[in-house]
């Protein structure tokens, strides 16, 4: 495990463990080993460490371009082995990278809703995710997250709020015979979103409110 990504670990999980209320559910479902998507809501900056810290494997991150291009946290995300993707469009040099970490026998972090909510709520997924999970038929790892959408401004320092990361069941979406369709990719990200959802409370689903059952 590269330097840096253990001392960022170790130190998020002191500073969860300090100004927050933080809880882990279901890491019994953490494959110890071998190629693994890891998916999950996304509502703060904090999400990508945070799952560092709550799950016991390194995770290569795919984040959004942008994010490599900030002055401060385009060093954090590097050295968090965190990899670009360009939004609203196929990414070709993305997935591949995707392709080759899992390949490798890592896990594979991507927040399907491609940006953080603004309103704590599911927003509807990029087709990204299930297209490397057909590709690859690595199982997928549903995860989802409360209460970090708590951590803006000085304030959440007093409050300690509570943060929870709720763990599923690995699982693999339906296999696709064939070539895939744009109707197929998206039926398979609604259904790795509905995992997802099923993690949550209510007042999160947000668009997925009524395909928890996927």
């Amino acid at each position: 495990m590269p330097w840096f990504y253990y001392l960022g670990t170790m130190l998020m999980k002191f500073l969860l463990l300090l100004l927050t209320r933080w809880q882990v559910k279901g890491k019994e479902n953490i494959p110890a080993q071998g190629p693994l998507i890891v998916v999950a809501n996304h509502l703060s900056f904090a999400d990508p460490p945070l799952l560092s810290a709550s799950i016991p494997r390194m995770i290569v991150f795919m984040a959004k371009e942008e994010a490599f291009h900030h002055p401060v946290g385009g060093h954090l995300v590097r050295g968090w082995r965190a990899f670009p993707v360009r939004r609203g469009g196929l990414d070709r040099a993305a997935l591949h990278q995707a392709q080759q970490v899992l390949k490798e026998g890592l896990a594979l972090g991507m927040f399907p809703e491609g940006t953080r909510s603004a309103t704590a709520q599911m927003q509807q997924g990029y087709t990204g995710t299930s297209l490397v999970a057909l590709r690859s038929g690595a199982p997928i790892l549903p995860v989802g997250i409360t209460g970090t959408e708590r951590i803006k401004g000085i304030t959440f320092l007093f409050r300690r709020p509570e943060i929870t990361v709720n763990i599923g069941e690995p699982f693999k979406p339906p296999s696709i015979d064939g070539r895939l369709t744009k109707a197929q990719l998206s039926l398979a990200t609604d259904f790795i979103m509905g995992r997802i959802a099923q993690l949550l409370p209510e007042s999160y689903r947000g668009f997925y409110e009524d395909r928890k059952g996927c």
